[in-house]
């Protein structure tokens, strides 16, 4: 899963969002990391949707304007807590590999 789709399904998990919701919710679950313009923003969404991790929640006009809003589907929700759990289990085994570089063994080759 790439990093925009990661941040883009937890964005969701709370609330349907539209468009410019999405990339203001990614920017800060990011902390300014993941910026996402609208273009990319709708590509992601359509291969979201194909995948079956997303849809369309509902649609409504705004300034003369259609709004949609996605929600993350079940499937969405299983994906998303995939990567987490394969993200978390990475996070660790770095941490435990630094930790033992900080401290190692004597007459080991560091």
């Amino acid at each position: 899963m790439t990093e925009p789709a990661f941040f883009i399904l937890t964005a969701l998990l709370d609330a349907p969002r539209h468009g410019y919701g999405i990339v203001a919710e990614v920017a800060e679950l990011s902390r300014g990391r993941v910026q996402l313009k609208i273009g990319s923003l709708y590509g992601a969404l359509d291969r979201l949707v194909g995948d079956g991790l997303v849809e369309l929640d509902r649609e409504e006009a705004w300034q003369g304007r259609l709004r949609r809003y996605y929600r993350v589907t079940e499937q969405g929700r299983d994906a998303l807590d995939a990567e987490a759990q394969r993200l978390a289990a990475n996070a660790r085994l770095a941490s435990i590999r630094l930790r033992d570089r900080r401290n190692p063994i004597p007459g080991t080759p560091s």
